[in-house]
């Protein structure tokens, strides 16, 4: 017989351990040889590797108005840098998160579907409990100074949350209500105030079902106003507790449902179908978590010029909207190199122009140039309907994101089936 050559052997033994290698690596389903993600440190290095690369930008698409300056955000990162960005439109931000959990537990850890969501909330919180976001990345981008996060603390926590630079910043918002001054004189300065408003104006009112955000917005809007201390708003929901904290909630509602539009019996499903009901006449009244939506609205002749907007007495709900990676996101550094210019100076101009209004700029205007503080100077409307400046000390913050689902679950338990 003859014999092998023990050289020969080991040499084999190598091939056959490279050639092993060489599959685990092409079917990307261990961590351990992965490809190595870009570094945002090495910022040259991932606009280098971005350059052509597809980018799939799971976001809400409910707002044609949202869509339309995603559409314009893709032709800026094409010309820019070749990036080809598909908006893949979601009805619920949830849908993308599930996709995400079921590509780990099916052991697809580099080439998942989703390279950058659009987030904040109870989403961010599950994500990031779970360990599925890539990161920390967004203190690192070159665009990140302008946001001055030292001066702007806000911007580094979400619905409490401690972000760590695993989502970056994007638009600021807070909630607003608009109504038609050709019918309302003066508009109710809180939720109290607003029972009182709607037994004089039956019909007048209404907000979206839950769990549209903007319906969610507004429960907790009122919970915010109606309990005596919203500290425990800001801790995790707590079974035992939820029912007496939330009582004053759910009398309010029961007050002011048989008061709206429809006399409660049906709720429009988002913010711009509320809009359309202005539109329509059908409303004197409405809400809104963008404080220009009245204003653009008006300008683009879809609500009559009498539309106001309201800011509530004692404050107003405000966050922050955030954009994440994935940790198996395909292509890790198109998606930086579009946040990075999501919190340009041009992009965060654009959303403030009125055929584009996505909510109000996320930058620190005093760290800009004069040339350039000008420009959002500009941008912001004179017209009557435009909303009033809102101060910090008006700002409620969020609060803790397990209350955003429990308040929705409790809400659909008690009215959904009307």
């Amino acid at each position: 017989m003859k014999k092998t050559c023990p050289t020969l052997i080991a040499i084999s033994s190598i091939f056959s351990w490279l050639g092993a290698l060489s599959l685990v690596l092409a079917s990307g389903t261990g961590t351990t040889f992965a490809a190595q993600a870009p570094d945002p440190s090495d910022w040259d290095a991932v606009v280098a590797e971005a350059r052509d690369q597809p980018l799939f930008f799971y976001a809400w698409g409910g707002d044609q108005l949202t869509n339309d300056y995603l559409a314009w955000v893709g032709q800026r990162v094409a010309a820019d840098y070749g990036i080809r960005m598909t908006h893949v439109r979601l009805s619920d931000t949830a849908d993308a998160v599930s996709r995400i959990l079921a590509e780990k537990q099916a052991g697809n850890t580099d080439r998942g579907a989703v390279d950058m969501l659009w987030i904040n909330g109870d989403n961010f919180a599950s994500l990031k409990t779970n360990d599925l976001l890539f990161g920390p990345w967004a203190e690192q981008l070159p665009n990140f100074v302008w946001v001055n996060a030292d001066a702007n603390p806000d911007v580094r926590f979400d619905f409490t949350l401690p972000v760590e630079g695993y989502e970056s910043p994007w638009l600021r918002a807070h909630l607003v209500f608009y109504y038609d001054s050709a019918y309302v004189s003066a508009p109710p300065a809180n939720v109290a105030a607003l029972l009182n408003w709607a037994q004089e104006h039956p019909g007048e009112f209404t907000y979206p079902r839950p769990p549209d955000f903007l319906s969610a917005t507004f429960l907790k809007q009122a919970l915010l106003e109606l309990v005596a201390d919203s500290a425990p708003l800001y801790l995790p929901v707590q079974e035992t507790s939820f029912e007496a904290i939330t009582a004053p909630l759910w009398q309010y509602l029961d007050a002011l449902h048989p008061l709206l539009l429809r006399q409660g019996r049906s709720f429009p499903a988002n913010g711009p179908e509320l809009r359309r009901l202005m539109a329509d006449g059908e409303i004197a009244l409405a809400l809104s978590f963008n404080p220009t939506e009245a204003v653009n609205s008006v300008l683009r002749n879809e609500l009559p010029d009498s539309v106001r907007t309201h800011l509530p007495d004692g404050g107003a709900l405000a966050n922050v909207s955030f954009v994440a990676i994935p940790y198996n996101a395909s292509h890790k550094a198109a998606a930086m190199v579009t946040a990075n210019f999501l919190l340009s100076v041009e992009a965060q101009l654009r959303a403030q122009n009125p055929q584009y209004p996505v909510g109000m700029p996320v930058i620190d205007l005093s760290v800009l140039t004069a040339q350039q503080q000008a420009q959002f100077a500009d941008s912001r409307q004179s017209h009557p309907s435009a909303p009033p400046l809102m101060s910090g000390g008006q700002q409620l913050q969020e609060p803790h994101p397990s209350w955003m689902e429990a308040l929705e679950q409790a809400w659909i338990a008690r009215y959904g089936s009307r």
